[in-house]
């Protein structure tokens, strides 16, 4: 049997060097490869998944050579509410990008705030490093600030602590700390390392408390610290290689939470019912019990 060669470590897939170079996203990159409006040595590539050395093929875009790569950019913004998260909007609302000198390199938001949340959001050109920052398996926590409707109670909290089931699923256990008590409201910090949309105000809308204000304060081994709302600044070495080594840090499987553990209780239950068939009797119910989560871990 024939050995596999592997990909030479210098070649890149042709869509994401056109999206290093910063004259467009990759999705673009895709689409223009897809007009023959990409060269490569002279000929146009409209296969997606192409590989090439940027140092040493000559790859133009619509006639025009290609630009070498700029450095790697990180950005840290402290996003006012009333922002959305995107550097284009089709309703035309104030964008992050415009709160980023003009003459910046291109970057993009990795993740999102809701428009009316504010707080800590990272942008960068190094898209290896953003889907690690938002893939589930690399774990990056994300703290809130977040102001409540009443006051959370030890059970509520508990909840939180143990993960909750949503109508997308359970989530994973969150830490949870009270801040402090302001009249009829609280202020609680609250952090996950998932990413689902409007996650937070779910997650305390299903223990029955309306979030007032969210602000992001940590963003993995980022901390907002006190940049001023509205503004930005570029990452110190330290937090962009603290950022790089989310890249080759290990990795371990998510544990259950407990509201996996029912639904995976309930989900066995079934199966053996039907395998057995209903019990009547209370003998027979007992004798068929499959263990519970706790008893098989």
């Amino acid at each position: 049997m024939g050995m596999m060669l592997s990909r030479p470590p210098t070649e890149v897939r042709l869509q994401k060097v056109i999206a290093r170079s910063g004259i467009t996203s990759r999705r673009q990159a895709e689409l223009l490869m897809k007009q023959g409006r990409v060269t490569v040595n002279g000929k146009a590539v409209t296969v997606m998944g192409t590989c090439v050395d940027p140092k040493r093929d000559h790859i133009k875009v619509n006639g025009r050579h290609l630009k070498p790569a700029p450095p790697d950019v990180f950005l840290m913004v402290n996003k006012p509410a009333g922002y959305v998260s995107t550097m284009k909007d089709p309703e035309h609302r104030p964008t992050v990008a415009d709160l980023l000198d003009k003459k910046s390199v291109r970057t993009f938001p990795v993740g999102r705030l809701d428009y009316d949340s504010e707080g800590l959001l990272l942008l960068t050109n190094n898209g290896e490093i953003a889907q690690a920052c938002l893939h589930p398996r690399f774990h990056v926590e994300k703290t809130y600030l977040v102001k409540i409707k009443g006051h959370l109670s030890e059970e509520a909290l508990k909840k939180l602590e143990q993960g909750l089931t949503l109508e997308d699923g359970a989530t994973a256990p969150a830490r949870v700390r009270k801040v402090r008590k302001v009249a009829v409201n609280s202020w609680i910090e609250l952090t996950i390392h998932e990413g689902r949309n409007h996650q937070v105000k779910r997650m305390l809308q299903a223990v029955d408390h309306l979030v007032l204000k969210l602000k992001r304060t940590k963003f993995g081994p980022l901390n907002l610290g006190n940049l001023p709302l509205g503004n930005s600044r570029h990452l110190t070495d330290r937090e962009t290689n603290a950022l790089r080594d989310l890249l080759h840090a290990p990795h371990e499987p998510q544990k259950p939470t407990q509201a996996n553990k029912k639904a995976l209780w309930a989900k066995s239950t079934k199966k053996r019912l039907t395998k057995h068939g209903a019990k009547t009797s209370q003998q027979n119910r007992v004798k068929h019990r499959p263990r519970r989560p706790e008893e098989s871990l």
